[in-house]
């Protein structure tokens, strides 16, 4: 891998963020508003199906390890990913941060402001929650759908970014468009 981007024609890069050095985006990811992925002394590969909300930073460690990120994988909105793995269809909420070293396995979750510690282990099918995560439950068959689901959102929603308002997925949006002034 170069210190060029490899982006798959079919992901939708918002023109705000920011793709630097080596960085592989596969098929039908999105990387969102103000997000940085910054593969300069190591690499970031983001697998396919895959969303990193908006303001998102990835970095790597640019001796021990890169950051990888499997399919179907959601980044919530704020999330700092450092220098780790985080598995097929696994799910990172908003503002919480992912540690050097530390692991997300498939289907694992970390919620929202908690903070991955290094080296930890998410184990598949866990959710781990607070600062530093813990182990706060198993995940249900419910919470692993709408995590699926979470994902076919965002590759229909880049979709439509993508080709623009003469685009079909656009029917299938939810848009909302802004009540008349006052």
């Amino acid at each position: 891998m170069d210190l060029v981007p490899e982006i798959d024609a079919s992901a939708f890069i918002a023109p705000t963020a920011a793709v630097i050095g080596a960085v592989r985006v596969g098929a039908n990811s999105s990387i969102w508003h103000q997000v940085t992925l910054r593969g300069d002394n190591n690499y970031i590969i983001i697998g396919e199906n895959t969303n990193i909300q908006d303001n998102c930073c990835l970095h790597i460690d640019s001796r021990n390890h890169p950051t990888i990120i499997g399919d179907n994988v959601t980044v919530g909105h704020s999330a700092l990913v450092h220098a780790c793995t985080i598995g097929d269809g696994a799910f990172v909420g908003m503002g919480s941060m992912v540690m050097d070293g530390a692991v997300i396995e498939p289907q694992g979750m970390l919620a929202a402001g908690a903070m991955l510690t290094p080296g930890k282990v998410i184990p598949a099918r866990e959710i781990w929650a607070g600062r530093p995560a813990q182990k706060m439950r198993d995940m249900s068959d419910d919470d692993v759908a709408n995590i699926t689901r979470a994902a076919r959102h965002y590759v229909e929603v880049a979709r439509a970014h993508r080709l623009g308002a003469g685009g079909a997925p656009f029917d299938n949006m939810h848009w909302r468009q802004l009540p008349p002034k006052n």
